[in-house]
């Protein structure tokens, strides 16, 4: 199931560089520029944690996802044990109005 989400939020991501938001052919990726546009700031995180146990940062706001490594200070992976691996925790859902059936 979170295969075929991280799937469809790749498909997303690579489609949302052709869409406007870009200055200098770089685009701005602190925003979401889908159906409710705003700023990834006043969307929620969760983590999900990945087969080896490490932490990711995930946001789904229902038609774009969003995921990053969550890393220490010193940049090396953080494996908190917060969750069972393959599994996302969390209120990563929230903060769209957009449905989301998944």
């Amino acid at each position: 199931m979170y295969k075929s989400i991280f799937i469809a939020a790749a498909a997303t991501l690579a489609l949302a560089g052709c869409e406007g938001g870009s200055v200098g052919g770089v685009q701005d990726k602190t925003k979401d520029y889908g159906i409710d546009a705003k700023g990834l700031e006043q969307l929620k995180a969760g983590i999900w944690v990945d087969p080896h146990g490490c932490d990711h940062w995930i946001i789904d706001d229902g038609t774009e996802g969003y995921l990053s490594a969550r890393l220490g200070p010193d940049g090396k992976p953080v494996c908190s044990g917060v969750a069972v691996p393959n599994t996302a925790t969390g209120g990563y859902k929230s903060g769209s109005n957009v449905f989301d059936p998944i």
